[in-house]
């Protein structure tokens, strides 16, 4: 890296930073963010594994140079540098490019050569042997990196499209499930509210038959006791006996009277009926004690 002693900024000249053969094994972002001016800047013959992402925001730059270093990527987000017209990337252990290099719009400048590119890309890149080839590279490989871009998209479109038929289709089925859970259910409710009702109408019946039952054998117990009920012995009291007792007495007296009276008065009209009746009762209680 640059000395303390020396700044990045002591060795900028003009709008070229060299940084080649430093031992970098980092970029220093913020420092380089700070020179705006710096739009070319040479990296090469460093120790550099890796870009930070934050290399991507470095949008300033127009020409880059980190050949025979030891990189095996590039920052997702490459594409983000809209003004970089040049980059060499000789040298390093670079197999794929990232999605985004398609975007490298202004890029007129690039060299892959001597990096384990796989087929397809070491193909389009080409040799890189002049600076007509690197052009040319640089134009091949930003067209395959759109058409690689665009594949990329329509297959994550149909993948999308798939998800989200398989999404609809699931959503599909858990609502015909869930339908077919509810019918279930609104059918197991409407059982168990029918053998309800049956078995409240039964209760009903029975209750009804019950009472019938009952009012029936009160019936047939009423007419049987009308039937066969001996009669009870009539139950009178002692006052009751005298005062018949002393009634009939009394009527005796009445009639022995008159019976008398009538045998000494004879010709009296009223005596006529009142041996008339005693005639008739002398004749009854013959005709019962005769017996």
């Amino acid at each position: 890296m640059p000395s303390k002693d020396q700044s990045l900024k002591d060795r900028l000249d003009g709008n070229e930073l060299d940084l080649s053969m430093s031992s970098l094994t980092k970029i220093p972002i913020k420092d380089l963010a700070a020179l705006p001016k710096a739009t070319v800047i040479d990296f090469s013959c460093n120790e550099l594994t890796s870009l930070p992402d934050t290399f991507c925001t470095l949008k300033h730059l127009v020409k880059i140079d980190l050949s025979k270093n030891n990189l095996t990527e590039l920052p997702q987000k490459i594409g983000n540098l809209e003004k970089l017209q040049h980059l060499d990337l000789l040298g390093n252990q670079i197999q794929t490019l990232p999605m985004s290099f398609f975007k490298l719009k202004n890029l007129k400048w690039l060299d892959l050569k001597d990096n384990p590119l796989n087929e397809q890309l070491k193909k389009i890149a080409g040799d890189c042997l002049d600076d007509k080839q690197c052009k040319e590279c640089a134009r091949e490989v930003v067209g395959y990196m759109r058409v690689v871009q665009s594949e990329h998209e329509r297959v994550k479109q149909i993948r999308l499209k798939e998800e989200r038929e398989r999404e609809a289709a699931k959503a599909a089925e858990e609502n015909k499930q869930r339908e077919q859970k509810k019918k279930q259910k609104q059918a197991e409710k409407d059982r168990k509210r029918k053998e309800y009702e049956a078995r409240q109408a039964a209760l009903k019946e029975e209750e009804l038959q019950a009472q019938q039952n009952v009012e029936e054998d009160e019936g047939i117990q009423k007419q049987n006791s009308y039937q066969t009920e001996p009669m009870k012995p009539l139950t009178v009291s002692p006052c009751y006996i005298m005062f018949l007792f002393t009634f009939m007495v009394a009527i005796v007296a009445v009639l022995v009277g008159g019976f008398f009276y009538c045998q000494q008065h004879g010709n009296i009209p009223a005596c006529h009926d009142i041996n008339f009746r005693a005639d008739q009762v002398t004749r009854t209680f013959h005709y019962f004690f005769a017996k």
